[in-house]
Parts: C-alpha cells; sequence; structure tokens
C-alpha cells in the first residue's frame, strides 16, 4: 500500500519552484510509464534523486511556461505507472513511493525517491540511463556500460593483467619480504596464484601495486601520489606553490605510510594564527593517515591520473580519481561500506602494522580524530571524476566565540585577522559577525580607526555579558 500524504501550500510553492537538476525531475502524469522509467534508470544509476509525476507546464500569454499542479485523479488512476515502475523499480529501501495532495489543488502527484543502487537498473527499454544534470543519458556504448560497471564497483580494474612478466611480483623483493614477516613457509608463485594475482603468467593490477617493487613502472601515471605545498588559504596557482610537487611511489603499503610521513613533515612547518597568538599547525594523525588510506584502497585505478594531496596554509584537500563506488554517497559514507578493490584491501590487511586496521570503520576514526581535537569534521565532494576529501583547520567554536576568545588576551581585532581565525572568507561576511557581536553589545569600534585600519574592541560592559551569556 502506497502512502497518501498531505503538504501545505507552501511545500507545493516550493515543488512547483524546483529547478530540474543533477537530483530533482518533475513529469507530466500523461508522459508514457516507460519513458518515465529512463529517470528512475538516471538517478539510481547515478547519486538517487526524487521524481515528482503529475506537474504540468502551461504557456501563458505571454509565451512564458508556468508550472501547475496537475496530479492523478486518484489512486486507480496511477496503477499503470505504478506496475510499469515496480516490475523494474520495485518499492525498497532504494526505491519509495509516495501520493502527494494538497487541500487546495485537485489530484495526487506521484512523488518517487531513488537512492543510488548497488547495481545497473535499465529502463523499460533494456537500455540503462545515466544522470548528468538536467539530462537522462543513455549508456548505449560497451564503453560506456564499461565505465558504468567501474563506477558502481561491480567490476574492478584491479582484477586486470598487465602486461608483464609475472616475475615483477614472483620474484620481487617486496614479495619476499611480506612472506617472510607473515607466512615464512611458503614460496612467492604458488601463494600469488593461490590468491589470484596471477593469470595466465601475468601479474594482475592488484597484484603490482601490492608486491612489484616499482609499480608506477608498470601503472605509469595512475599508482603514485602527488604532494603539493601552496602558501595561501585561497585558491592553488603555480604562484603560490612553495616547491616543486613531490612524487611519491613505490607499493601502496610502503606509499601510503611515506605519503602520511611527508605530509605531516610539511604540515609541523605551517604556523597559523591563533587567539593564543601563531601556533605550529596540528591535524590528527589518525585523519591524515585514514583518509590517505581510503583514497589508494578504493581510488579508481582505470583512471590514468594519480592521487593529488594539496596542502594549504588552512586546510589539506586530498583528491582520489574515481566516483563512489556501488551505492555509496556522500550522505551514506560513514554508515555504508563498499570495497571497490576488494583484493586491495583484503591482503592490505594481512600486512604488519597494516594501514586499514579497522576495516570499513578508517573514516570513522578520521572524523572522530578531528572531532577530539574540537576541530570541524573533514568535507568530502564528488566531483566528475573523483573524490575529494578537505582537511579544514577551523574550530567548532562559533566564529563569535573566536572573535571574544581572541580579545581576552588582545586589545582589538581587525576584519582581516577576524578572517584568518575563523576560516571566513567573505570580508562582508564577517562584518555580520561583528555586527551581532555589536547588537550583544560585546564588542564595538574602535574610534578614529576607519577604512582598512578599522578595528573591533570589548565594550566595557562585555565581560559581565560575557559571563552571563556563559552562565546562561
Amino acid at each position: 500500500m502506497i502512502e497518501t500524504r498531505e503538504i501545505t501550500a507552501e511545500q507545493l510553492k516550493m515543488i512547483l519552484s524546483y529547478d530540474e537538476d543533477h537530483y530533482k525531475d518533475l513529469k507530466s502524469k500523461r508522459i508514457a510509464p516507460g519513458k518515465l522509467t529512463r529517470s528512475l534508470s538516471a538517478f539510481a544509476n547515478a547519486e538517487g534523486g526524487e521524481l515528482f509525476i503529475g506537474i504540468e507546464e502551461v504557456k501563458q500569454g505571454d509565451g512564458v511556461k508556468k508550472r501547475v499542479w496537475d496530479g492523478f485523479t486518484d489512486v486507480e488512476e496511477a496503477n499503470g505507472h505504478i506496475q510499469a515502475f515496480e516490475e523494474l523499480f520495485p518499492l525498497s529501501d532504494e526505491f519509495s513511493y509516495t501520493f502527494l495532495s494538497v487541500p487546495t489543488e485537485t489530484g495526487l502527484v506521484l512523488q518517487i525517491g531513488i537512492l543510488k543502487t548497488r547495481e545497473i537498473k535499465n529502463a523499460s527499454n533494456g537500455t540503462p540511463y545515466k544522470r548528468r544534470g538536467a539530462q537522462n543519458l543513455p549508456v548505449n556504448t560497451s564503453e560506456g556500460l564499461e565505465r558504468l560497471k567501474l563506477d558502481k564497483g561491480i567490476i574492478s580494474f584491479e582484477d586486470n593483467t598487465v602486461n608483464a612478466p609475472e616475475e615483477i611480483i614472483s620474484d620481487s623483493l617486496k614479495i619476499f619480504e611480506f612472506l617472510i614477516q607473515v607466512i615464512p613457509t611458503t614460496e612467492p608463485r604458488p601463494w600469488l596464484k593461490k590468491q589470484l594475482l596471477l593469470h595466465q603468467g601475468k601479474p594482475i593490477v592488484a597484484g603490482v601495486l601490492l608486491f612489484a617493487d616499482e609499480p608506477q613502472a608498470a601503472l605509469p601515471k595512475r599508482s603514485a601520489i602527488k604532494i603539493y605545498r601552496y602558501v595561501t588559504n585561497k585558491e592553488a596557482t603555480r604562484e603560490t606553490l612553495a616547491f616543486q610537487p613531490l612524487t611519491i611511489e613505490g607499493p601502496i603499503y610502503d606509499m601510503i605510510y611515506e605519503a602520511v610521513e611527508k605530509v605531516k613533515e610539511i604540515i609541523e612547518n605551517i604556523s597559523i594564527l591563533t587567539p593564543e597568538g601563531m601556533e605550529t599547525t596540528n591535524y590528527p594523525e589518525e585523519t591524515l593517515h585514514e583518509i590517505i588510506t581510503n583514497a589508494v584502497l578504493h581510488r579508481d585505478y582505470s583512471i590514468a591520473s594519480d592521487i593529488h594531496i594539496r596542502i594549504f596554509d588552512n586546510r589539506v584537500e586530498i583528491e582520489s580519481p574515481g566516483k563512489l563506488p556501488g551505492h555509496i554517497t556522500v550522505k551514506n559514507i560513514l554508515n555504508e561500506q563498499a570495497a571497490r578493490n576488494g583484493k586491495l584491501v583484503r591482503l592490505v590487511n594481512k600486512f604488519p602494522n597494516p594501514p586499514n586496521k579497522d576495516v570499513g570503520e578508517g573514516l570513522n576514526t578520521a572524523f572522530d580524530a578531528m572531532k577530539n581535537l574540537r576541530l570541524k569534521p573533514p568535507i568530502i565532494e564528488e566531483t566528475e571524476n573523483s573524490v575529494l576529501v578537505i582537511i579544514k583547520h577551523e574550530r567548532l567554536a562559533s566564529p563569535e566565540d573566536i572573535v571574544m576568545d581572541y580579545l581576552e588576551s588582545h586589545e582589538e581585532i581587525k576584519n582581516s585577522i577576524a578572517r584568518e581565525l575563523t576560516g571566513i572568507q567573505s570580508e562582508n561576511s564577517m562584518k555580520d559577525v561583528f555586527k551581532r557581536l555589536q547588537k550583544r553589545e560585546l564588542i564595538e569600534k574602535v574610534p578614529g580607526k576607519r577604512g582598512p585600519a578599522s578595528a573591533w574592541r570589548k565594550c566595557s560592559t562585555a565581560a559581565n555579558k560575557a559571563h552571563d551569556d556563559h552562565a546562561s
């Protein structure tokens, strides 16, 4: 039984004003159900979304189109649509169906919520679609289907054979070092074959990444880590690059630890302004370690691009090639699991002191470590072809608290200093913070200072008010 839910006039106005985009689509009930399944397929194969059926576009006298509510007369009128949809997209955790009603309008609009699915979903014509902006694009080539399978994590590039002799992993120093420490009673070649890391006399990608002494020779431009240091808290430019980018290479186990160590070393030479004065930047090592490990183990190795770590004055950005695998989205990534490179994840965990000690819990550890240092949590973004994690050095305290903390040990504060302390980029946004504090009679403008020299100081009654605010 599909629920019918009454919405308010305000919610109706909001739905009619939606822009059709990567996550939302509004369609007429007159469109054939088969054609509408393309939208469901596209959302399911991308990041999910919402489809509203029963919204009509009417051309007005001036030629401008206006959206109006034009729902199904009753539930029975929508049966043909429901049957067509549920045959391909059955009611489940991934697909939800709700009828919407409004007291001021006639008819029911069918709202379908679609989550990103683990497997590829086809439309009624047998073709899978993918959402790109407000378009449903057919995936109708073998190359496109291969890319969709890789994006979904249905297949993994780690299983592809590499055009290199098997000896690059069966006779490597790394495999002997590993076996001596972990399984001293076995020989390299039988063990590698048992782990399916050799195929018809050639190594597969996972084997090369784990056990070749120089994986980058066999997998160029897709298996290294690049580290950049930009002397700015704004955008990366060639002019703000502190030195030539560093390249970290080697088997992935060694590469992870070396990259974490190098990033820590660079960060420890950065000083930032705090309410207490200039201090060395401090990011929790667990956060850096877990996010770099995650980038190496879960990236899409079919994409010819290295992992990029960009270190700014106030943040670290870690970008790994490839979309989030399977049903994983930026919203559920801390609660769901899907390993694109299952062999890498499983086998690197066999090493002494494995980088992925708590398999599946790494990002949660990273977030908890930031919280323990009273820093804001990392930001995860999904771009067209990569996943970007931004670790900002911003306190959990509000901008108002940061300003008042600074004025505890300083006579005055300027807009530029306040922006550096709080991480606020906009000068006007920072002015709004000052005005809110001024309204509460906690700060006042320093007399006689204007323009770039203008500053704020504590009001004579600020100490008492601050005390009262904390007490309440």
